[in-house]
């Protein structure tokens, strides 16, 4: 079983977050026991603000067992209908495309995706 993860799940766990860190440690080390977590470079650049190098992120992601795992062509063209059907239901917010290539990176690249974003993906 192959997981995506999502920035804020990352987040709680490098951040000890006091509301969600403890459970989105457990649904991390959850789906590490079930198969390869990966991260498309979306996470890996949302993730990699919060330290003070990019080796530091680097290191903490592989500490942690986060493959990096680029969007392909079909995730790519994935994300742009959905992006796409959003505006067209009248929604606009402008500045959302990273969480539709995340969500098709997902969709189009592993089994599931690990996030705190209920009902959005």
């Amino acid at each position: 079983m192959i997981t995506a993860i999502d920035t804020n799940v990352l987040l709680d766990v490098f951040g000890a977050d006091p509301t969600f860190g403890v459970r989105s440690k457990s649904a991390l080390r959850v789906c590490l026991r079930e198969g390869p977590v990966i991260a498309c470079e979306v996470v890996w650049a949302e993730v990699a603000g919060f330290f003070p190098t990019p080796e530091a992120a680097q290191a903490a992601m592989e500490e942690l067992g986060v493959a990096f795992s680029a969007l392909d062509q079909a995730a790519a063209l994935t994300a742009s209908a959905a992006w796409k059907q959003y505006r067209k239901r009248g929604n606009t917010r402008t500045r959302m495309i990273a969480d539709f290539l995340i969500g098709a990176h997902a969709t189009i690249q592993s089994n599931r995706l690990l996030t705190r974003d209920r009902g959005f993906y």
